[in-house]
């Protein structure tokens, strides 16, 4: 069945990914892609660190392309790193982020509210933050806190354009699941409008909605001279079976 052929793929992928996380935790990884070539097996890693993934004279990727090789059962694979130029705007790496200084020690408030700031000042739509698990200390009740800022979809089709990414922090009073959600500033909902373009967009134009009125008013008038010429028709041509019937009634009175 082409089904299992299909699952079995992103089982491997899957696999690939979990291995790339714990090999390249310092590089900052955040994701991976496999685009499958006749010739080779592209795999594409982003990173935050690039310098740490490709280690001294390459030595880090060559022994990641070694093993994935072995491990995984890919023919000839090709790894490429790309940089991921800023973080802030990546949910996965912000994610790592709060998780690291959670379980140093850092207060979770502190953290989030500095990440969600560093955020939207990085040029985001919209963020959000959610944190689930023990809170408030050792031996305390689980706790739920949600920090958003800007615009946030969270429903419906579009909402597949959010970056989405999730982790958990594991500090000395318990875990801590991590949610971030991140509208990146290039993505454009089909449902939101922008005032303030519109009202640019007018001012631009200043004399637009007077053309529109004065050609609505143009058109009325052309309506009501064609209404005016075909009435004049249809009496001008009552008016003339009227005369053509005097003139054959004085006929018939003559003979």
């Amino acid at each position: 069945m082409i089904e299992r052929l299909f699952v079995k793929q992103e089982m491997n992928k899957l696999k690939l990914e979990d291995y790339l996380r714990k090999e390249l935790r310092r590089a900052g990884f955040t994701g991976v892609e496999v685009v499958k070539t006749p010739i080779a097996t592209r795999i594409i890693i982003s990173v935050t660190r690039p310098g740490l993934a490709i280690g001294r004279k390459g030595k880090t990727i060559k022994t990641l392309t070694k093993e994935i090789e072995e491990k995984f059962g890919l023919e000839n694979p090709q790894i490429e790193i790309n940089e991921v130029k800023n973080p802030m705007l990546d949910a996965k790496a912000c994610v790592d982020r709060i998780v690291a200084l959670i379980e140093r020690g850092y207060s979770w408030r502190s953290v989030v509210y500095r990440t969600i700031e560093d955020i939207i000042a990085s040029g985001a739509q919209g963020a959000e933050i959610v944190l689930k698990g023990v809170l408030a200390g050792k031996g305390t009740r689980k706790k739920k806190e949600r920090i958003a800022k800007g615009y946030m979809k969270k429903a419906g089709e579009q909402s597949y354009l959010v970056d989405y990414a999730k982790g958990v922090a594991v500090p000395k009073q318990g875990a801590i699941g991590v949610k971030v959600r991140i509208i990146k500033p290039d993505i454009v909902f089909p449902d939101k409008i922008n005032v303030e373009e519109l009202l640019k967009e007018k001012k631009e134009e200043p004399g637009k909605e007077e053309k529109e009125k004065a050609a609505e008013e143009a058109k009325k008038e052309e309506e009501t001279e064609k209404k005016t010429a075909e009435s004049a028709k249809e009496k001008e041509g009552t008016k003339e079976v009227k005369e053509e019937k005097a003139e054959s009634k004085g006929e018939g009175e003559a003979k």
